[in-house]
């Protein structure tokens, strides 16, 4: 395999990925500790995500609990939740910090699969400017006689095969959080 399509190759792979997490911070009516993770409390002038601070765990479908274990700082991590885009009120009990998730509207739903198809939109945008990238440096390797007109061709057949594989992964990836989204 030519580098060139190696390197490509790794590229749609982590935009594949890139998008997997991007997803997984979408609430999707259960609870779901990913949720969190773009969430960062001042913990002694540093911003820092609450996994590294507290235990998570999922206490039923609905519901996540945090425990920090530094006690003193349960009011800045049910702050930063109130702040942040999540949109759900923390209970604070002077133990853990308990977020209910409610069920999600069905306005709230197709909202979320909107955005979920942007996301997807932009993925594959960028899966497809990796190939092109990937086209022109094979060009160019081909003007400069490094490849033969054959073996052009060849690699041409290969980036836009990998281009498929990575375009249909997002597919299916946005196709099983809509799902997972629409359901009651």
């Amino acid at each position: 395999m030519n580098d060139n399509i190696k390197s490509g190759e790794d590229k749609m792979k982590k935009t594949v990925l890139t998008l997997e997490s991007e997803l997984a911070t979408i609430r999707a009516g259960r609870a779901n500790p990913a949720v969190l993770d773009k969430i960062t409390v001042d913990y002694y002038g540093v911003p820092t995500a609450i996994n590294q601070m507290a235990a998570i765990s999922v206490a039923e479908a609905r519901i996540l609990v945090i425990q920090p274990w530094d006690a003193s700082l349960l009011k800045n991590i049910e702050k930063a939740i109130q702040t942040s885009d999540i949109g759900i009120n923390p209970n604070n009990d002077g133990r853990v910090i308990r977020i209910v998730f409610p069920p999600l509207t069905e306005d709230r739903r197709r909202d979320l699969v909107k955005q979920i198809a942007k996301y997807a939109e932009e993925s594959k945008i960028a899966v497809r400017n990796i190939r092109r990238d990937v086209m022109e440096k094979l060009k160019a390797q081909k003007k400069t006689s490094e490849i033969t007109e054959d073996d052009f061709d060849d690699c041409e057949k290969e980036v836009q095969d990998l281009t498929e594989k990575y375009c249909k992964q997002v597919d299916d990836i946005v196709t099983k959080k809509d799902k997972e989204l629409m359901e009651l």
